[in-house]
């Protein structure tokens, strides 16, 4: 049951200009690696079946990956 509070929780994603958005995906697991004024994260994606995860390196590595995904129902119904 903490999974799955932790899986629902919304993402603390810095806000980096309207430019750098990062949708929110229902699918995407963000761990801070570092806190302070520049917070560090490593990003994963649970999709398909939120079983195993794929890591996609830090946040803006993974943010070319996100913007690529081709599944768009995982995306929260507030960002479009």
């Amino acid at each position: 049951m903490a999974l799955l509070k932790l899986l629902h929780q919304p993402e603390a994603v810095p806000d980096a200009g309207p430019e750098r958005h990062l949708r929110r995906c229902t699918y995407r697991r963000l761990i801070a690696v570092e806190r302070g004024p520049r917070p560090v994260y490593d990003v994963e994606c649970l999709y398909p079946d939120r079983t195993v995860s794929l890591p996609l390196g830090d946040l803006e590595s993974a943010r070319s990956i996100c913007d690529a995904c081709t599944a768009g129902h995982i995306f929260r119904p507030d960002e479009d």
